[in-house]
């Protein structure tokens, strides 16, 4: 297998379309885009133009961008996809068709999401003049609403994503377990669990274990957060890399992932951390992991190489189009509201939330190379969303070479044992 060449983008919120012209930084990022013969994007979106029906919950917006945005992203020189995340079923399951159907339109190589659980799971296949590349995608962030089901013998699947679902538990010491005991006799969270165990439907808790609703917590010497993937899914998609790992010459994993075990963001949670260094156990050469919008440490485990978040790519939250009934009456605003005053009034006028984070508005560009199947080079390029730009203006990426940012990557990295050497600009991972 010849030298094959990779490049890989965070999320894209896209709502709107790339100016005509292009814009100050375009031509340097799609000549960088275009020079790789692999360039993954996670389209952060649903695609249609009102054809899915609002669902009862949100990733927070309801994203909905003209399908002709999926025409610009092509433009940039990205040619693979994943559509498993947070805003995938945003528009239900007749959104995540309309989806499919416009990407199929396009030719656009996509994994993540289907028309059922077997079609959201599978690999997808991009052809390229060296080797033959397969991406298997899934989220661990989604309204439960969201997750693709299996066909039956009698009934079809269900649209949606490919879940990774977690376990979590709750370590803590003695005064804190007594404290969950006390507080849960106090507020009667447990009764109707409790009445149940009474008349012997169900089975006590297991010695120094004990549930405060449906939080788990066990006695141990100190506190801590015990995350695990879920079995099931763990398997399914173990079984979809192995798959691949006969089918295609190099295998990519994308996972969608918020959830961190810590009240900083910038630490993805234990379950992931697993979940991840699977993916390399069962085949997988690279793992690309996006979703909290900010930048995560970067780990290489035995022959693979893993990005816990590589950040942003496009950031347009503010100037989505649309947003439904449920937008408004959750934020308690007349019904005859219009987007920019939501946004506005969601925002504080632009003084909390993502628009005051300088960390949502950087992020980088990992690029590598694999030579025969293995890494020879892995190097890191950060880019600039602009926070400083108006609502109109700001969320376009440009290529922007920060020592600040890649010293923080170097930073998160650390735990990992991954050394990265910064030398104009770049950052360089020091390969074992």
């Amino acid at each position: 297998m010849a030298k094959v060449t990779f490049t890989a983008a965070g999320d894209a919120f896209v709502t709107r379309r790339l100016p005509k012209d292009g814009y100050e930084g375009f031509e340097a990022m799609q000549s960088f885009i275009q020079s790789h013969d692999v360039a993954f994007l996670n389209l952060e979106s649903t695609f249609h133009d009102r054809e899915g029906i609002p669902n009862h919950a949100s990733g927070g917006t309801w994203a909905m961008s003209d399908p002709r945005t999926l025409d610009d992203m092509k433009t940039y020189g990205f040619n693979l996809f994943n559509t498993a995340n947070n805003h995938s079923g945003d528009y239900g399951q007749s959104g995540v068709l309309a989806t499919i159907r416009n990407l199929k339109e396009r030719d656009m190589i996509f994994s993540g999401t289907g028309k059922d659980l077997g079609d959201a799971s599978k690999p997808c296949y991009l052809e390229t003049k060296s080797a033959r590349i397969a991406l298997i995608s899934c989220s661990s962030s989604f309204d439960p609403s969201f997750r693709a089901g299996a066909q039956s013998a009698d009934l079809p699947g269900r649209p949606g994503l490919n879940s990774l679902r977690f376990d979590t538990c709750y370590h803590v010491d003695q005064a804190h377990f007594d404290m969950v005991k006390e507080l849960a006799a106090a507020t009667k969270v447990n009764a109707k669990k409790e009445r149940s165990v009474k008349i012997g439907y169900a089975v006590p808790p297991a010695e120094g274990t004990f549930s405060f609703g449906t939080y788990n917590f066990k006695l141990d010497d100190h506190c801590w957060i015990e995350s695990t993937p879920n079995k099931q899914d763990m398997a399914r998609i173990e079984a979809e890399i192995r798959e691949a790992r006969l089918q295609a010459d190099i295998v990519l994993v994308s996972f969608h992932g918020h959830e961190s075990d810590t009240e900083v963001a910038n630490v993805p949670a234990m379950f992931l951390e697993t979940f991840s260094r699977n993916c390399i156990d069962a085949g997988a050469d690279v793992v690309i992991g996006h979703g909290p919008h900010e930048l995560r440490g970067i780990e290489q485990y035995k022959d693979g190489l893993i990005f816990y978040s590589i950040g942003n790519y496009i950031f347009q939250t503010e100037t989505v189009e649309y947003q439904p009934w449920d937008a408004y009456i959750n934020k308690k605003m007349p019904l005859d509201t219009k987007v920019g005053a939501y946004m506005n009034e969601r925002s504080a006028g632009g003084t909390r939330g993502y628009g005051t984070m300088p960390e949502i508005w950087n992020a980088i560009m990992p690029s590598w190379t694999m030579e025969d199947g293995k890494l020879t080079e892995v190097k890191l390029y950060t880019v600039d969303l602009h926070m400083e730009k108006s609502r109109a203006q700001k969320g376009l990426p440009e290529l922007s070479y920060s020592e600040k940012w890649l010293n923080y990557l170097a930073e998160l990295s650390k735990p990992y044992g991954t050394e990265i050497e910064i030398r104009d600009g770049v950052g360089y991972v020091k390969l074992k």
